[in-house]
């Protein structure tokens, strides 16, 4: 089982990133996702969660209004859409599967992990 996360990578202040989460080795289809963050000297904290169906999804207060947390369940890939980025979106970022079907913001709620890709905004 494998979520692999790309997308990131080096933006200014204001602009937008799309970052994917392709899972393979089994379907999620019935499995909440999630993307988390950690910046340098931090711990990992929550971003955005989304339900089986995508119908139902939650947001960190630092994110809500400007990033959007989507998924394709024909296409096994979870989606994050970051826009009016500010430079303290600098980190990694992580997708990852929960164990249930519900959004969950708990990161122990979550048992597959994707490596993590790293988004830089200057500001």
């Amino acid at each position: 089982v494998q979520l692999q996360a790309s997308g990131g990578g080096m933006v200014q202040a204001g602009a937008s990133l799309r970052l994917s989460c392709v899972a393979s080795g089994r379907t999620f289809s019935n499995n909440a996702m999630g993307w988390f963050r950690q910046a340098p000297g931090k711990e990992r904290e929550f971003v955005a969660s989304i339900s089986w169906s995508g119908g139902s999804t939650d947001y960190a207060d630092s994110v809500k209004g400007r990033f959007t947390i989507s998924r394709d369940n024909a296409k096994n890939t979870v989606y994050l859409q970051m826009n009016s980025q500010k430079p303290e979106d600098t980190a990694v970022y992580y997708c990852a599967a929960a164990r249930g079907a519900g959004r969950t913001i708990s990161q122990y709620a979550y048992v597959y992990w994707g490596q993590g890709t790293q988004v830089t905004v200057s500001s």
